[in-house]
C-alpha cells in the first residue's frame, strides 16, 4: 500500500471513530434530557407537592426546580456543541483549532469531542477572560469608592 492510501484510511477510520462518538455522547445526553422532561411532567401531572408547604418547602423546592432546569441547560447546551462538531465533521472542518488552525489533538478530542481549540489557544483564552474579568472588578470597586 502506498503512503497516501494509508493516511486516507487512517483519516477515514478516525472520521468513523470520532462521528461514533459524538453520536453516542449525543444519544446519551438526549435520553437524560428526555427522562428530566419526563420526570416533570410526571410530577406535576401527579399533582406530587400539591399539599400546603410551609416557607422552607417552597424554598426548597424552587431551589430544587431550579437546579434541574439548570441541568436540563447546560445539557441542551452540550447537546448543541455536539451538534456543531457533527456538523464540523461533515465539513471536514473537525479538529481544527478555530484560533491558530492547527490540528486539536485526539486525546483532547477524545476528552471533549466537541473542543473548538486546541489546549494552548483555550488556555490563553481563558487567561484572557479572567484578566478581563479581573480589570471589571477593578473598575467596578474604583466606581464604587468614587461614590463615597
Amino acid at each position: 500500500m502506498t503512503r497516501k492510501v494509508v493516511q486516507t484510511e487512517r483519516a477515514r477510520e478516525r472520521y468513523v471513530e470520532l462521528k461514533h462518538i459524538l453520536e453516542d455522547r449525543r444519544k446519551e445526553i438526549l435520553s437524560e434530557v428526555q427522562e428530566k422532561m419526563r420526570d416533570v411532567r410526571a410530577v406535576g401531572a401527579s399533582g406530587e407537592g400539591a399539599g400546603v408547604l410551609d416557607a422552607a418547602e417552597t424554598s426548597e423546592a424552587d431551589i430544587q426546580d431550579d437546579i434541574e432546569l439548570a441541568l436540563i441547560q447546560m445539557k441542551s447546551e452540550t447537546l448543541h456543541k455536539i451538534e456543531e462538531a457533527l456538523a464540523r465533521l461533515d465539513e471536514n472542518t473537525y479538529g481544527n483549532c478555530f484560533e491558530c488552525g492547527d490540528e486539536i489533538s485526539e486525546r483532547r478530542l477524545r476528552a471533549l469531542p466537541f473542543a473548538v481549540r486546541c489546549k494552548d489557544c483555550e488556555e490563553a483564552r481563558e487567561i484572557a477572560e479572567q484578566r478581563e474579568r479581573t480589570l471589571s472588578q477593578r473598575r467596578s470597586a474604583g466606581f464604587l469608592m468614587d461614590l463615597n
